[in-house]
C-alpha cells in the first residue's frame, strides 16, 4: 500500500486501518491544473507573507507546483526531517488525527477541490494537507510542537456530543466535495450540523484542544501583532483566506490558552486569527493547557471524565500501573477516589507495556481495586520493602487483612507481588473478599482477585496504555468520500485540459490550441480555468496571437459576469505578467 520507512513502520496497528492507497491515477488533468493554479498563486503571494520557512519547507519536502504530489516521493523527501506521510479518506476522527501527529506522520486527505471551490473548500484535501502542512514542518521548533500537540491531543477525553459532531462534519464535507451533490442535500446536512453544535453542552477537553489545533495549526499567525505572518495550513492552502487573512477588518488576537474557548465554523472565513509572537510560545501554552488536564491531574476529576466518555480510558495509579477499560463506578470519600472499577474487558500496563497474563482476556469481565494507603502503614504500599510489608501484615503466602481509613477491606491469601521498577504495584490473592462497610465489591467464588497498590490516581486519559497489545481499533467510517461520477461533458473537458497539458510539457503541438479552445468554451461558455492554461502558452507562441486576443476577450466577459472568477483571472494574469 506504501512504500515502507522506519518512520511508517513504528505506527500502531490500529492506525493502519484508516490508511488508504493514494488513488493517483483517479486525479484528472483538470484536477492538476487545479493543484498548478493554487501553487503557483500560493508561491507568489506567500513569500511576501508566509512565514520564513514556508518556500524552503516546500523545497525541502519535494512538493512540486506543476503536479499533484505522489505519496511515495513526499515520503522519500520527508523522512529526511524525521516525518512521513500517509493517505486517507477525508476526515478522520479528531484523536486519530493527533496519534499520527504524536509519531510524526501527517495525514493527507487523498482528494483534491473541485474547480468551484478553489478559492477555499471545507473539506479537508490534498492542497491543504500537503501544500499547507507539510512544508512548515521543515521548521525544528514548529515541527516539536505538531509531535507534542498529537502526543497531548490524542489523550484528550471526548464526549458523546463529540463523536456525533465528527460524524456531521465529515458528513457535510462528503457531500460538498462532491460538485454533483444536489443543493438541498447539503442545506439538510448544515441543518444537521448546527443543531448538533448548538446541543453540545459543556465543551469536552478534545472540543477544546481541537480549538487549540484549528487557531495554530490549521488558522495560526505568527510574529508582530500589527504586521504577523502566516503558518497555518488552512491558510497556507486558501488562496482566499491567505489573503483576506491579514486584512485589517479579521481581527488579530494575541495568542492564548484563552483560544481553547473560542470555537470555529469550518463554512467559513474567520472574523478572528490568534497571533503567536514565535513558535516557542505555542509549546507553551500548549503545555499550560494539558496542566489543566486529566492526563496531568489525575484524581477524582480524572477518574470522573474516564466514567463519562463511556469508552476505553486509562487510569494510572502512582505507582505507575496503568488500567486501560471502560469506567463505570468510582467511590468516594470526602471527595476523594478510594475505589474504582471498570466493567468488561481490562488490561493491566506499565510504562504503555501489557503485564504478562494481566490482558483482557484474562480480566474480561471487569476490574477493581482501592486506591490510597491501609490503615497500618503512613507510607504508600508500593514504596515498602519487604521486611516493612511483613510489619504491615503483607506476606505472601499467608492470610492478609488490609483495611483502609475509607472502609475499604481486602482479607485473603496473598499469593504474589508484582514488582517493577523498584516499586510495588500488584497484589494477587486467592480465597479473597472486598468489601466497602457492607457493600461486597469482590467475593471469593469469582476466583483470582488482583489489587492495584497506588496512593492516587496520577492520570487519567482517552485510549489504552498498550493499543496493539488491547487490540484497540478505529472504526472506519462507513461513509466515504464520493468517487465522482463526472458527466460526458465533464470528462470531454477534462480531455482537453489533458492535450493543454501534453502541449506544455512537451513543447510540441501548438496548433491544435485554437480548436481545443473553441471546443471547450462552446461545450462550456463559463471554462476559465483551461482558457488561462492556453492564455499562457499562447503568450510564448507569436503565431497564436490571433487566439491570445480571442481568449483575452472571452476572459474580459467572464470578469465581468462573475466576480469571483474576475478576481481569479487577474491573479493569473497579474502573475503571468
Amino acid at each position: 500500500m506504501y512504500e515502507s520507512n522506519e518512520i511508517l513502520d513504528r505506527l500502531p496497528r490500529h492506525l493502519m486501518d484508516l490508511v488508504i492507497e493514494q488513488p493517483y491515477n483517479e486525479y484528472t488533468a483538470q484536477d492538476h491544473a487545479v493543484w498548478r493554479y493554487v501553487m503557483r498563486r500560493n508561491v507568489k503571494h506567500l513569500s511576501q507573507v508566509a512565514h520564513g520557512s514556508y518556500l524552503d519547507g516546500l523545497r525541502r519536502t519535494g512538493i512540486s507546483i506543476e503536479q499533484i504530489p505522489h505519496m511515495y516521493g513526499m515520503n522519500r523527501i520527508l523522512k529526511e526531517i524525521g516525518w512521513a506521510a500517509v493517505a486517507v479518506d477525508g476526515f478522520i476522527p479528531p484523536s486519530a488525527f493527533m496519534e499520527f501527529q504524536a509519531y510524526k506522520v501527517l495525514v493527507i486527505a487523498a482528494d483534491i477541490r473541485p474547480i468551484d471551490q478553489i478559492n477555499y473548500t471545507p473539506s479537508p484535501d490534498i492542497i491543504h494537507e500537503a501544500a499547507g502542512h507539510a512544508p512548515i514542518i521543515a521548521d525544528d521548533h514548529y515541527a516539536e510542537y505538531l509531535r507534542l500537540f498529537g502526543e497531548i491531543g490524542s489523550k484528550a477525553f471526548s464526549s458523546a456530543g463529540d463523536y456525533e459532531l465528527y460524524e456531521a462534519v465529515r458528513h457535510l464535507s462528503i457531500l460538498k466535495a462532491d460538485p454533483y451533490t444536489p443543493t438541498a442535500e447539503i442545506k439538510r446536512a448544515e441543518q444537521e450540523l448546527t443543531s448538533i453544535e448548538q446541543n453540545l453542552g459543556t465543551p469536552s477537553e478534545m472540543a477544546r484542544i481541537r480549538n487549540l489545533h484549528w487557531w495554530t495549526v490549521e488558522y495560526g499567525l505568527v510574529g508582530d501583532l500589527h504586521k504577523p505572518k502566516i503558518y497555518g495550513a488552512g491558510l497556507l492552502s486558501s488562496i482566499g483566506e491567505s489573503q483576506n487573512c491579514l486584512k485589517k477588518h479579521v481581527r488579530k488576537i494575541p495568542y492564548s490558552i484563552q483560544a481553547a474557548d473560542v470555537n470555529f465554523d469550518i463554512t467559513t472565513m474567520q472574523p478572528q486569527l490568534f497571533v503567536t509572537p514565535d513558535f516557542d510560545h505555542l509549546v507553551t501554552v500548549l503545555n499550560q493547557f494539558a496542566d489543566q488536564m486529566a492526563l496531568r491531574k489525575g484524581g477524582l476529576v480524572g477518574i470522573q471524565q474516564a466514567i463519562a466518555s463511556k469508552n476505553t480510558a486509562t487510569c494510572v495509579y502512582s505507582s505507575g500501573l496503568q488500567v486501560s477499560g471502560t469506567f463505570t463506578e468510582v467511590i468516594t470519600e470526602k471527595e476523594e477516589p478510594v475505589y474504582i472499577k471498570t466493567t468488561g474487558p481490562t488490561a493491566l500496563a506499565l510504562d504503555s507495556k501489557q503485564l504478562d497474563g494481566h490482558g483482557k482476556e484474562y480480566h474480561n469481565h471487569g476490574f477493581g481495586s482501592p486506591v490510597g494507603k491501609i490503615k497500618a502503614s503512613s507510607i504508600p504500599l508500593e514504596v515498602l520493602q519487604e521486611d516493612d510489608l511483613k510489619r504491615s501484615g503483607v506476606m505472601t503466602g499467608e492470610h492478609c487483612t488490609l483495611d483502609f481509613p475509607s472502609g475499604v477491606c481486602v482479607k485473603g491469601k496473598l499469593e504474589s507481588i508484582t514488582q517493577k521498577n523498584g516499586k510495588n504495584i500488584l497484589l494477587s490473592f486467592s480465597e479473597c473478599k472486598v468489601t466497602y462497610h457492607d457493600q461486597v465489591l469482590f467475593d471469593p467464588a469469582w476466583g483470582t482477585y488482583d489489587m492495584a497498590l497506588g496512593e492516587s490516581i496520577v492520570s487519567a486519559y482517552s485510549g489504552t496504555a498498550d493499543p496493539d497489545a488491547f487490540g484497540l481499533s478505529y472504526l472506519v467510517p462507513s461513509e466515504k468520500t464520493h468517487k465522482i461520477t463526472h458527466t460526458q461533458e465533464a470528462r470531454k473537458m477534462h480531455t482537453y485540459y489533458q492535450t493543454v497539458r501534453d502541449v506544455r510539457e512537451s513543447g510540441t503541438g501548438f496548433e491544435t490550441l485554437p480548436g481545443i479552445w473553441q471546443e471547450a468554451v462552446s461545450l462550456n461558455p463559463d471554462e476559465w480555468l483551461l482558457s488561462l492554461e492556453i492564455y499562457e502558452l499562447c503568450r510564448k507562441v507569436p503565431n497564436l496571437a490571433d487566439l491570445l486576443q480571442k481568449i483575452t476577450s472571452n476572459l474580459e466577459l467572464l470578469k465581468s459576469k462573475n466576480s469571483e472568477i474576475r478576481t481569479l483571472i487577474e491573479n493569473e494574469i497579474d502573475l503571468l505578467s
